[in-house]
């Protein structure tokens, strides 16, 4: 299997915010130089120059800075890999996510090119999602939980989960239950913790048995 590009630029701009970097060097390709536009655009990024460097082009990210009274300070940016090679998500315009109620991105590949989830619904078109991206203050991201049903086993450990609430969702076994290899399979019911920023995928952390479902 190939290197998944995508992850690769999103986990270079993710660490380079992290350690408070200035500037983050990216491999240039037509799918990065867009991508990068749509930040640079959407105000993720304060700038961003092409660099030639033995016959190989870069992009270099000026990593945005937010001052107050108190002087420079930094938020978090979150970048966050969505479809991958082994297992693409797709969606139709009318059930694009909406990150923290618009406050956030999500980037799809279209037929149409690469566009965001705002352009995605004005022109009505579906395609492949490929990142959500949000700014928001250091602070712990809030998580709930659901129960659900097992619907569907997928290769590489992840199951189609349907949630009481009739939602439709991703699932992946959490390390604890690897731990205790605790088989999951269709038909069981589970507990599932999933990101108040990512609400099609979540990690499995229980699986439900008879007695405590007849509770």
């Amino acid at each position: 299997m190939g290197r998944d590009t995508i992850a690769d630029i999103i986990t270079s701009i993710r660490n380079a915010d992290m350690d408070r970097k200035v500037t983050v060097r990216i491999a240039s390709t037509n799918i990065t130089e867009n991508i990068v536009k749509i930040l640079l655009r959407e105000g993720f990024i304060e700038n961003v120059r092409k660099h030639q460097e033995s016959n190989k082009y870069f992009l270099v990210l000026t990593l945005r800075h937010r001052r107050n009274r108190k002087g420079t300070y930094r938020t978090i940016l979150n970048l966050k890999r969505i479809s991958r090679p082994g297992l693409r998500i797709y969606s139709n315009y009318q059930r694009i996510p909406r990150i923290l109620g618009g406050m956030g991105i999500v980037i799809l590949s279209t037929s149409r090119g690469i566009m965001t989830d705002r352009e995605a619904r004005l022109e009505r078109i579906g395609g492949e999602i490929l990142c959500y991206i949000w700014v928001l203050p250091g602070m712990k991201e809030q998580k709930w939980i659901h129960e659900g049903l097992i619907t569907e086993s997928l290769p590489n450990g992840m199951f189609r989960v349907r949630l009481d609430n009739e939602n439709m969702i991703l699932g992946y076994v959490s390390g604890k239950i690897r731990r205790s290899f605790i088989r999951i399979l269709p038909g069981d019911r589970v507990k599932i913790e999933v990101s108040r920023y990512d609400s099609t995928k979540g990690r499995i952390i229980y699986r439900i048995r008879n007695k405590d479902s007849n509770n």
